[in-house]
């Protein structure tokens, strides 16, 4: 069975504000990652919701909007790439989702949270393996993660057109790392990642 054909998570806590955890940006070579938490509103349902990268780029963007306008609260988060080097991907990974669960208001009163682990945050709740695919609220985390990510590759890419960032997104792809052997890392990239450290002469 696939992703998109994963039966829906099906919850019932009446009157709880559900958040909806995921991160983006735990693979690339530079840049932070990314968390999203997005507590719906049950009165305003939004269709389409699906994990990020079963979504076209425009259909991310729209559903973004949409997520932003009725859900009843969202946040986003990051941990840089300096973080990253210093507690390691996953540990960054779960920073910048307590950061983003600590920003919303209201406040969450149980956690969804994509992949097998919990992110060590004081508020319960249960970690769902391809949840992005299977509940609506980590879904729409899922998207304004992605969204604001790729936001940022395209900025960085302004900066530094060089590199590419726009087209991968900052991604291990050939293009980037051609760039990196011609042009050499950048300040934004992730000193503790494979490509990099060798580039930096640390491998």
């Amino acid at each position: 069975m696939s992703a998109r054909e994963l039966p829906p998570l099906v919850i019932d806590y009446t009157g709880m504000h559900l958040a909806g955890v995921d991160e983006v940006g735990r693979g690339p070579l530079v840049g932070a990652v990314v968390a999203a938490a997005v507590i719906l509103d049950p009165a305003r349902p939004i269709a389409g919701l699906n994990d990020s990268k079963a979504l076209s780029a425009s259909r991310r963007e729209a559903l973004d909007g949409e997520i932003r306008c009725h859900a009843l609260a969202f946040a986003l988060a990051e941990a840089s790439a300096a973080e990253i080097d210093e507690l390691n991907i996953y540990q960054a990974t779960h920073l910048a989702m307590r950061r983003a669960i600590d920003a919303l208001s209201p406040a969450a009163e149980y956690l969804l949270v994509d992949g097998n682990r919990l992110p060590g945050h004081h508020v319960s709740g249960q970690a769902v393996v391809k949840g992005d695919a299977r509940h609506p609220a980590i879904a729409a985390a899922s998207i304004l993660a992605k969204v604001a990510r790729d936001a940022d590759m395209v900025t960085l890419d302004v900066q530094y057109p060089g590199y590419g960032f726009a087209r991968h997104k900052g991604y291990p792809t050939r293009e980037h790392l051609d760039a990196l052997e011609r042009l050499g890392p950048l300040a934004e990239h992730r000193r503790s990642f494979g490509p990099v450290k060798r580039q930096l002469g640390l491998a």
